[in-house]
């Protein structure tokens, strides 16, 4: 399954990278203007909800391991590790010469300590230069789980948070404006840019203008304006489908009757023409949770865009009706819903939508935070608030079983796998997107202007 993903991802590695101009060097210098849509609660990593933000922390803050373009570890602040027999217990090696930015050197205690905060049902303890951690069950995922941006690490202390990354907190207003500044003595050499300045709680338009009118260099496109952007033949970059759109119930079902009603619901969904109508293109109608690039076999899901493609679901002894809540500041969510809504009449359902966090169900975005198909379906269960699946090994047929088993507890409807995007200015250089959608502006540096 994964030689399967690396195939794959390998034979559209250019849609997630921007390569610099033969005619252009590199050089240091100047500020790379980003505008977002929504805030950060946080940039502590314990508490990122969103891919944008996301790739803002882990510009301040860097796990142990991180995944390449393929989805296999690689060594960041970690520069070796090994499991012992079972997979219960690891050594991780912690890499020399690194600095927390005031200057406090990453050693194992520190690494022991931001672990023990990120993750208090693992055993951390450390030994000379090594990490060892032991895990209750078998654990053959603890790599990749490492490389989750929860497992950051943070030195914390007198309220302020710490990181080891190749930027460093300069200025941050109350959600609205955030200054990142170069890391001088980052141990794996100075970025290029000397800061990032990030406006945020623009929406699509605002951005698209700001980047138009060069008051912006890096911008969000929504799914539903990537076909649009590319049209305009703007520096548009863009993932593989990197978020999963879903209906996602807030309690079990109560009876076999309730089971029929979220199966016919689901049936009823024309996810073809969300994706094409609604999203104009920007992702792809799915009923799995982990998109095909990703898992090798999101397509064996039976998928309920093509009517009549299934079998008939018993009749309903009565009309169902569940209240709907979305984020109703979101214009693409909403039209979303409506479509849901007139669906579900077919089916003798009515969604009654609205914003309350009480709903029978929610339509939600959720960001695939990992490139490795396991630890991404075992945070999708998180979210879901169902058991974590557990695996032994990284066979194709254990997550299948337990995706499938995800889905038959009748919790979430899958609709879409969205893509992420971004627009760039052409003085921007160097900007790459990671599988799971991860911004990385470490290497971005930025032309001279034209005249």
């Amino acid at each position: 399954m994964k030689q399967f993903s690396s195939i794959l991802l390998a034979a559209s590695s250019l849609l997630w990278a921007l390569p610099a101009l033969p005619a252009d060097r590199p050089h240091y210098g100047g500020t790379l203007r980003v505008e977002l849509r929504e805030p950060p609660k946080s940039l502590d990593p314990a508490t990122l909800t969103a891919t944008g933000p996301e790739s803002l922390s882990r510009m301040v803050f860097e796990t142990l391991v991180i995944l390449d373009s393929q989805g296999r570890p690689q060594p960041l602040l970690a520069s070796s590790w090994q499991a012992e027999p079972g997979n219960q217990r690891w050594r991780l090696v912690v890499r020399g010469g690194v600095f927390f930015s005031d200057g406090t050197p990453l050693d194992a205690s520190a690494v022991v300590a931001s672990l023990r905060n990120s993750n208090p049902e693992w055993k951390a303890l450390p030994a000379g230069d090594t990490v060892i951690i032991e895990t209750e069950i078998s654990d053959p995922d603890l790599p990749a789980e490492l490389a989750l941006a929860r497992h950051s690490m943070v030195r914390r202390g007198n309220g302020s948070l710490i990181g080891t990354g190749p930027f460093v907190i300069a200025q941050s207003n109350a959600g609205q404006r955030l200054t990142l500044k170069a890391n001088d003595q980052y141990w794996a050499g100075r970025p290029f840019v000397d800061l990032i300045d990030v406006e945020f709680g623009k929406n699509d338009r605002d951005q698209m203008m700001a980047l138009d009118l060069g008051k912006a260099d890096v911008v969000e496109v929504a799914p539903e304006n990537i076909r649009r952007a590319q049209a305009e033949n703007r520096v548009v970059v863009t993932s593989p489908p990197s978020e999963l759109m879903a209906l996602v119930f807030t309690s079990d079902p109560q009876s076999d009757d309730e089971i029929h009603a979220r199966n016919a619901l689901a049936w009823s969904i024309d996810t073809a023409a969300l994706n094409n109508v609604v999203l104009q293109g920007g992702g792809e109608p799915t009923a799995a949770l982990l998109p095909t690039w990703h898992s090798g076999y999101g397509f064996v899901f039976a998928n309920s865009s093509v009517k009549g493609a299934h079998p008939p679901q018993p009749a309903q002894k009565k009309s169902q009706r569940w209240t709907l809540s979305l984020d109703t500041s979101d214009p693409g969510a909403r039209v979303i819903a409506q479509r849901l809504s007139l669906n579900a009449r077919d089916a003798g359902i009515t969604l009654d939508v609205n914003s309350s966090a009480s709903g029978d169900l929610r339509l939600v975005p959720i960001p695939l935070v990992s490139s490795d198909p396991h630890v991404a379906l075992m945070e999708l269960a998180r979210v879901f608030q169902l058991p974590l699946p557990k695996f032994t090994n990284a066979s194709v047929a254990e997550l299948y079983e337990a995706e499938k088993s995800l889905l038959q507890a009748h919790r979430v409807i899958p609709l879409l796998h969205l893509r992420t995007a971004v627009a760039l200015r052409s003085i921007v250089h160097g900007f790459s997107m990671s599988p799971d959608a991860i911004w990385h502006l470490e290497n971005v540096w930025l032309a001279a202007e034209k005249p």
